[in-house]
């Protein structure tokens, strides 16, 4: 599912990612700045271990607790959401609105423009009355092109 093998890094400048805490609520730590750094644009979602994984290639190592700790008070204040299917649970930063194609064979995850599906969740509020709200996600579950 794309986007695991090889996860888009460095869409985000240092500033940027200062002034995304800072409107959060959040103090700019090391741990903070480098776990946002490593998911890096809002179509790449990935576990824990991974993001863990990634840090001594940016700047260093992190301690798992921290790494824990870290997606926590991100995912509290809505800069990272989460992202669970088969496998770890996933992470992601919070950005344009979109939905999740989610791999059962690999755990694979792909971000799909809210705009794509625009349409299909129209129909689904007409057929079950359901209003989504604006933070509502689609999750689709299937086999990606490597799985299938």
């Amino acid at each position: 599912m794309g986007n695991l093998s090889s996860p888009p890094r460095g869409d985000v400048r240092p500033t940027d990612l200062r002034a995304l805490l800072r409107r959060g609520g959040l103090r700019c730590t090391a741990a903070r700045l480098l776990v946002l750094a490593v998911l890096g644009a809002p179509e790449c979602h990935l576990s824990a271990a991974e993001i863990r994984a990634e840090l001594p290639r940016i700047g260093s190592a992190v301690h798992h607790t921290t790494v824990y700790r870290t997606l926590d008070a991100l995912t509290a204040v809505g800069l990272v959401h989460v992202v669970h299917g088969p496998g770890p649970t996933r992470y992601g930063i919070t950005g344009e609105p979109h939905h999740h194609a989610v791999c059962q064979g690999c755990g694979g995850v792909s971000a799909v423009a809210a705009a794509h599906l625009a349409e299909a969740v129209r129909r689904i509020e007409e057929l079950t009355g359901l209003r989504p709200d604006s933070s509502g996600s689609l999750m689709l579950f299937g086999l990606c092109g490597d799985c299938g």
